[in-house]
């Protein structure tokens, strides 16, 4: 369950320690029958993850929808695990989790709950009364509002792109039974995989998304976008 808060580097690598290097290590090395065996490596490989989100959540007491989908899909890896369905679901349940995000971030763009104006335009970030001031200043609110909605499509398609990824990517790994050492083994491949695979992608279409809003306002109102950062 990687984290998409602002970490400090401590923070950020125990993020990957605890969420893929541990559990891969354990799906990989630790569930033949010499050591763990399949269900438990399984259930040893899980609790790192579910641990490391639990207590995250409670020490920044931020418990967001996409933290909580976050727990959810560890959950439901194990659950699928121990009632021993096919890989396919686990390829179903590793896409709907982005997809849900996606389509969440889709019907909340007209609201306050936009994750563009909750995430980048928020007064702890920007100088947003200035910016405001100078979009209407220059008559310029509609082509606002056109600007941040394009830039919440685009946060839309990486997670589309970002479910996609994780659905092929599972189907294309995850080929032994359940609750054999060969799946655990392939689970924890796909894990390794899905940090270079899939979120590369998505953060490239992140970043298009965040060079565009921040253009654009410097367009609209004429002025720099460093001079509307914090504390700049």
């Amino acid at each position: 369950m990687i984290s998409h808060d602002k970490d400090s580097p401590k923070d950020a690598l125990s993020n990957i320690l605890f969420n893929i290097v541990i559990p891969v290590f354990i799906l990989s090395k630790g569930s033949n029958e010499q050591y763990l065996g399949p269900l438990w490596g399984l259930i040893v490989a899980l609790i790192f993850p579910l641990s490391y989100g639990i207590w995250d959540l409670v020490k920044k007491k931020k418990w967001n929808f996409i933290a909580i989908l976050g727990l959810i899909s560890v959950l439901l890896t194990g659950g699928l695990a121990l009632f021993k369905l096919s890989s396919f679901w686990f390829a179903v349940k590793e896409a709907a989790i982005p997809l849900v995000i996606g389509i969440f971030v889709f019907f909340t763009n007209k609201t306050e709950y936009n994750l563009v104006k909750m995430i980048i335009l928020n007064p702890k970030v920007l100088e947003l009364e200035k910016i405001e001031e100078l979009v209407e200043k220059h008559q310029k609110e509609s082509e606002f509002e056109k600007i941040i909605t394009n830039s919440t499509y685009l946060l839309v398609a990486s997670f589309a792109l970002s479910a996609l990824l994780n659905f092929l990517l599972a189907i294309i790994i995850l080929k032994s039974p359940t609750g054999t050492e060969a799946f655990n083994q392939e689970l924890g491949r796909m894990t390794a995989l899905s940090f270079p695979v899939i979120m590369v992608p998505s953060t490239i279409i992140l970043a298009i998304s965040l060079w565009y809003l921040l253009r654009g306002i410097s367009k609209l109102t004429g002025v720099h976008i460093n001079d509307f950062l914090k504390n700049h």
